[in-house]
C-alpha cells in the first residue's frame, strides 16, 4: 500500500499541475513498464549456457566416435559438432525424413529417453562397409531390411555405450539402446509441445558424409539442468581424482613374469650328425667349464653368471650386470 499524502502535499501537487511545472504525461510514462513477449508454445527452458555445455559434452563424444568407429568400419571417420538449438519436439519430428534411423535410448538413471537420429545415407554406408564393401551409399533411398537393421544396431550399441564417459562430469549415466525405429510416428517419446535440445554432429565415413542429431528432452535433463553450465563442468574436472598411480603401476610391473634363460654354450653340427644323435652322445660346446655364462632376460643379454646348484635344482650365480651402454 502506497504512502498517504498530507493535505499540504496534495495542495503543492495541484499547484504544480495548474502552473505547468508538472506534466501528467510524464507521470504516466514513469509508471509504464516494458513488457517482454513470452511465447507459451515455446517456453525457453534451455539457456545459451546449457546449450554451450551440451556442445562441450558432445565434442568429447565426437572424439570417442572418431576413434572407435574405425575399429568396426576399418575406415577413417571424422566427427564434428555443428551446432545446438532448443526447439519443440514437434518441430524435430516433422523435419524427419522417411525412412529414418532413430535409436531410442534409455538414459538411466535419468527419467525418460533420448533419441539418436542417424542420416539414412550413413546407415547404407555402414551396412556396405560391415559386409565388406567400399562403404558407398545408395543412389535410391529405400527401406532398411531386417538384416541391415541388425547390422546397424551393432553400431548404435557402440554409440550408446560411448555416452557414459562424456557425461561423467555431469551425471553418472548407464544408457542402453531400447530399439531402433525407421518411422518417426513410432518414436513419440514425449508430448509434441515439449521442449528439447538438439545437438547436431557431422559424420564423415570415407567419402560419405551425413548428420547425426541427438535429441535431449528437457524433462529428461530437468534433474541435472543446473549442472549443465561451463563453471560446474570445469570445476568438476579439476576436482577429479589426481592420485599418482606410479607406485601402484610399479608394483604391478614388479609382479609381472618375464622369461630368463642361462645359455651354457653354443655348438654347430651338420644335419647328418644331428640326425644321427643318440642317447649318450656328447656335443662339444664353445665354452669352457670355468667360464661365465650369459643370462638373457627375454632376448636381451643382461647378466653373466657361474653355473651351480641349489639343492636338487640347477642354478646360476649372478657375477655381473651388463648395462645398456655395454
Amino acid at each position: 500500500m502506497g504512502d498517504v499524502l498530507s493535505q499540504n502535499e496534495i495542495d503543492s501537487l495541484l499547484a504544480a499541475l495548474s502552473s505547468g511545472e508538472l506534466d501528467v504525461d510524464e507521470i504516466k510514462d514513469t509508471k509504464e513498464k516494458h513488457v517482454k513477449d513470452y511465447d507459451f508454445a515455446r517456453p525457453s527452458k534451455f539457456s545459451k549456457e546449457h546449450l554451450r555445455t551440451l556442445e562441450i559434452v558432445f565434442e568429447h563424444y565426437g572424439r570417442l566416435l572418431s576413434t572407435n568407429f574405425p575399429v568396426y568400419l576399418r575406415k577413417s571417420v571424422q566427427v564434428e559438432v555443428m551446432n545446438s538449438e532448443a526447439v519443440t519436439y514437434s518441430e524435430f519430428s516433422n523435419a524427419l525424413s522417411n525412412p529414418v534411423l532413430l535409436g531410442i535410448v534409455n538414459f538411466a538413471p535419468l527419467q525418460g529417453n533420448i533419441i539418436i537420429e542417424m542420416a539414412s545415407n550413413l546407415g547404407y554406408a555402414i551396412v556396405d562397409r560391415m559386409l565388406g564393401g567400399q562403404g558407398e551409399t545408395l543412389d535410391k533411398v529405400r527401406d532398411f531390411s531386417e538384416i541391415e537393421l541388425l547390422i546397424i544396431e551393432r553400431i548404435f550399441v557402440v554409440c550408446v555405450n560411448l555416452l557414459h564417459e562424456p557425461w561423467a562430469n555431469v551425471v553418472d549415466i548407464h544408457p542402453h539402446l531400447e530399439r531402433i525405429e525407421t518411422n518417426s510416428q513410432y518414436a513419440q517419446i514425449i508430448s509434441p509441445s515439449e521442449m528439447i535440445a538438439i545437438v547436431t554432429m557431422n559424420i564423415r565415413i570415407g567419402n560419405v558424409e551425413g548428420l547425426m542429431n541427438i535429441c535431449l528432452p528437457y524433462i529428461t535433463l530437468e534433474d541435472v539442468i543446473d549442472k549443465l553450465n561451463t563453471k560446474y563442468w570445469y570445476s568438476n574436472m579439476q576436482n577429479q581424482d589426481e592420485t599418482n598411480y606410479s607406485e601402484a603401476i610399479e608394483a604391478l610391473i614388479q609382479r609381472a613374469q618375464i622369461p630368463i634363460k642361462a645359455v651354457l654354450g653354443n655348438s654347430t653340427i651338420s644335419v647328418s650328425d644331428f640326425a644321427g644323435l643318440q642317447t649318450g652322445d656328447i656335443i662339444k660346446l664353445d665354452r669352457r667349464v670355468d667360464e661365465e655364462l650369459d643370462v638373457y632376460v627375454g632376448n636381451i643379454r643382461k647378466f653373466t653368471a657361474l653355473p651351480g646348484a641349489a639343492g636338487d635344482d640347477y642354478a646360476v650365480r649372478i657375477t655381473s650386470v651388463i648395462r645398456e651402454e655395454q
